[in-house]
């Protein structure tokens, strides 16, 4: 019975979530109809991978809205939106129509966005605390984003451990080589005394014998690593400083406020039936 109510009481949420934010279901709709179609084609052709890619972002995007039911967490809209546009742009975009090897920048834009998001979270989660009558500490702004900045570079490390395990394990490739005509190493000193020696002109490079035809030499990864560490560390640090003047003047940041998520009623409390339904 209980069961039955709850499930009840939960339909109108949803109708009153479109009513409220019909950008983001516009735009949620829009993106989960390509998504569909995308993997109706994806089986059609029998590429098969393709098709749990679109199945994995059709999972992704109930995400959001099952935070917000299940755990009083009022995600703005401006971030929802982004959320989803991101899912698709990394997934359906970057891996299905290779965007990430078409457009050079493609995956730089994803890792900058991605620092500043993660920067939002990580902020949220300490504001959140920090407002929270029932605990019993103040931190100060800087504080607040220091965390928030930290925590936004640590999800982009081990982001990158993860893509070095894919490669290693796996050769996905998800750590991009880079075509460099220079290189420097102490290896490459005769002496052995780890004197650092450049070899610089690099234009061919052999390998078993055979010219690899890429006009320079081939780093694997290095480059692409550091470049999306660097991108994520400029996205922390940028909303850092948003959220620093969020806190310092509270509720006059209109961009803070459009990407940091909010607690909102518990959703134990809002599914309860009255007491005389239960009996």
């Amino acid at each position: 019975m209980k069961k039955h109510l709850k499930h009840r009481q939960r339909l109108p949420n949803l109708k009153e979530t479109i009513r409220r934010r019909p950008a983001v279901f516009t735009v949620y709709l829009v993106l989960r109809l390509i998504v569909v179609a995308t993997l109706v084609s994806s089986i059609i052709r029998g590429e098969y991978e393709s098709a749990f890619i679109c199945l994995l972002v059709l999972a992704l995007y109930m995400l959001p809205f099952f935070i917000q039911q299940n755990f009083g967490i009022e995600l703005p809209s401006t971030l929802e939106i982004i959320i989803l546009l991101f899912i698709f742009a990394a997934e359906i975009l970057g891996e299905l129509n290779c965007y990430f090897i078409t457009f050079p920048y493609w995956d730089t834009m994803l890792h900058t966005t991605t620092g500043f998001l993660c920067a939002a979270t990580g902020f949220a989660l300490i504001d959140i605390l920090n407002r929270n009558s029932r605990i019993k500490f103040t931190l100060s702004p800087v504080y607040v984003a220091l965390v928030a900045f930290c925590f936004s570079m640590t999800v982009g490390v081990l982001w990158e451990f993860f893509e070095f395990g894919a490669d290693r394990l796996l050769h996905w490739d998800m750590q991009k080589d880079t075509v460099v005509h220079s290189i420097t190493s102490v290896m490459l000193d005769p002496t052995n005394k780890n004197i650092p020696v450049t070899v610089s002109g690099i234009d061919s490079v052999i390998v078993n014998g055979q010219e690899l035809g890429l006009g320079g030499y081939l780093d694997i990864g290095l480059y692409d690593t550091m470049e999306d560490l660097f991108v994520n560390f400029i996205g922390a640090v940028v909303f850092s400083v948003i959220g620093y003047f969020y806190i310092k003047r509270r509720g006059k940041g209109r961009i803070a406020r459009a990407f940091i998520p909010t607690i909102t009623d518990a959703p134990e409390e809002a599914d309860a039936p009255p007491a005389d339904e239960t009996e």
